[in-house]
This record gives structure tokens, sequence and C-alpha cells, in this order.
């Protein structure tokens, strides 16, 4: 069983569009949405709900009415102005610190385990996805993500799957450690913008941290084919393989209109050169 992570350094580079792609020319694998604080996967694997399970993290502070005497210390020491004038928290503005517990004369605050969001075991027609929702203001998206990861590790052990792909978060945050470490490989999805560039180089350097191998992506490559020789340097520099260079194109954006993976929607240079991404995936996996 070999896990693979499909990462950007920035948002709205066509991660998620690709990793559905490969969802559908890869065998034998489980899919995992790790991005859970804007999970998307699901609209283009359309997955059919199996289990839901509750995530717990962190804590929320309580303000028991009975016992309270109104006496506004816990309102003057909460930096956050999560207690309002009738004495009660507000829960998305409650960061968890506990300092008005501490500091409560009567003991009438306690703190209690927040319900932090959801997650999920779903069935597609590419095989099962191990997706979640984290809640509203919540800062759980870490233990989020390992958690799911161990779920779809243990149904890639217990159904005998070779693979688990993984569409990891955006940025070099929590959410991305927690992802990456000690998964087989990452793939790196770019784009020839001066931003997709500098966070190339950030997430490229989170990878090799943690020992982890990649191979390099440039979607839409032909958008500034400058900017495109620069990151293929650069990459020839630090000796990772630019794996794919992936055209502009508007069935893309068709594909995604029909909730499709572009691979399964037309034959193209677009789906040619997703398919070479896989197949290098494959052989650095091998």
């Amino acid at each position: 069983m070999k896990e693979v992570v499909v990462l950007s350094g920035k948002g709205g580079t066509g991660k998620t569009s690709i990793v559905a792609s490969l969802a559908s020319l890869a065998r034998g694998k489980v899919m995992v949405d790790c991005d859970v604080d804007a999970a998307d996967l699901y609209l283009l694997l359309k997955p059919v709900t199996g289990e839901s399970h509750e995530f717990w993290s962190g804590q929320k502070a309580f303000i028991a009415g009975d016992s309270c005497t109104g006496c506004g210390l816990c309102r003057e020491v909460c930096r956050f102005s999560a207690i309002t004038d009738e004495f009660q928290v507000d829960p998305i503005s409650c960061e968890g610190c506990g300092f008005c517990y501490r500091v409560c004369p009567v003991a009438a605050i306690t703190m209690e385990e927040s319900l932090s969001g959801r997650w999920f075991i779903s069935e597609t027609r590419y095989g099962p996805l191990v997706h979640a929702r984290l809640g509203v203001a919540q800062e759980s998206s870490g233990k989020l993500v390992a958690l799911v990861r161990q779920q779809a590790k243990r149904i890639a052990e217990e159904q005998g799957l070779n693979y688990i792909i993984s569409d990891g978060p955006p940025g070099i945050g929590c959410p991305v450690i927690s992802s990456l470490s000690g998964v087989d490989l990452a793939v790196i999805v770019t784009e020839p913008t001066l931003s997709g560039m500098h966070d190339l180089d950030r997430v490229i350097g989170v990878c090799h941290h943690f020992a982890v191998p990649v191979i390099v992506g440039i979607n839409k490559y032909d958008i500034n084919e400058d900017n495109s020789h620069q990151i293929e340097g650069y990459c020839h520099r630090r000796g990772i393989e630019v794996a794919s260079r992936i055209p502009f194109d508007n069935v893309v954006t068709e594909a995604l209109v029909r909730g499709l993976p572009v691979v399964e929607y037309s034959q193209n240079r677009v789906t040619s050169e997703i398919e070479n991404l896989w197949r290098v995936a494959v052989r650095h996996l091998s």
C-alpha cells in the first residue's frame, strides 16, 4: 500500500480537479479529502455516505446560570469578547483558553469538550472516499486530517487496496503537515504565476523537511511559458522531476460543469498530461 498526497502551495491551482482524475485512473485505491476546512472533492466524486461520525476536539467555556452571580469578572478578562451581557458564552468567539474558568470566584464556569465537525466514510464509483467537514471557527483541522488518514489506512488494509490518494489542503500550515507526514510521494500542482512560483518553493521546503519525495505538475503552463521555464529550471536544479505540463483548456471547465473528472469527459492534451502525471507517480512509488 502506497500513499500519495496532492498538494499546492496556494489555492486555485486545479489540485482537486487533478485528484478527481487520478481517482478515475488509479486502480485499487481509497481516496481521502484532507482539505477539511473547505472539502469539495465530493462534488466530483458524488459519494453515497455510508458512515457519519462526530468529531470532538478542543474545549469551550460554559456558564451555569443558576450558579453565576453576575460579577462580570469573566467578561473583564476575556480578550475574545466571547461572553455576552447575559453571561452566556458565544461558542464561535470562544477560543477555549480557560481563563474565565480559572478566575470565576464561584466556580460557575466549566470547560466542556466541543463538537468540532463530522467525518464520513462514503462509497463512490471509483472506490471508498473518506472525507470530513470542520465546524465553523474550529481550529482542530490538523487532528481531523490525521483522523481521516487513519481511517483511510484502515480501509486500505482491510480491503487490500494498492493506493491511498489524498487531496491535500493548500498552503504550508498544520493541515498540510498532518496530510504530508509519513506519505510515500507528494505530487505538487503549481501554476506559472509569481505567487504560484513563490508558494511552490515553500511547499517543496516542507516536503524536504519531512523527507517526502516530490514530483511537480505545472497546470495551465502555457498562460506564461517564461514562468513555466523558470519553474522547470528550478526543479531541475533541485533534482525534482516535472511530471506533466498541463495546458490551459476550456474543456476542464466544461467537465466540471457536468460534474465529471476531465479524463472521463474528453480525450485531449489535458487528459494525456494528467495520465502521464499518474504514470510518473506510479514509477516513483515502485
